[in-house]
């Protein structure tokens, strides 16, 4: 199976990770992390991840499953409100559960994703 690693120089690989990883028929993105207030967090990785995925050549609107990683469970309805708004009319798949600790000072949520190439 042949692979293609997505990434720029906005998005630049990482040591034993990449921004996004496209296979025939999908893309396997990883997750994108914000700090700040939730809200604006969760805008923030989700915009970051449909850029990803539009330098794979997809979209948020292929996406079939996304996971949500909260530093916080109580900022689940926030961050779900921010959410909502990037959603297609027929919604993908999702789970979010609170993480131990998310990667990096002060992040808040991480998001990643699974989309049709």
């Amino acid at each position: 199976m042949s692979r293609e690693f997505i990434s720029s120089a906005e998005f630049p690989p990482k040591p034993h990770n990449v921004p996004a990883v496209k296979v025939p028929g999908l893309v396997f993105c990883a997750g994108q992390t914000a700090t700040g207030e939730i809200k604006q967090a969760t805008t923030t990785a989700l915009s970051n991840l449909q850029k990803v995925l539009e330098l794979a050549g997809s979209s948020l609107d292929k996406v079939v499953k996304y996971n949500v990683y909260l530093a916080d469970m109580n900022d689940f309805a926030a961050m779900n409100e921010a959410y909502i708004a990037f959603l297609p009319p027929n919604p993908p798949s999702r789970t979010c559960i609170q993480a131990g600790k998310l990667p990096g000072a002060g992040v808040v949520v991480e998001i990643e994703c699974v989309a049709q190439a």
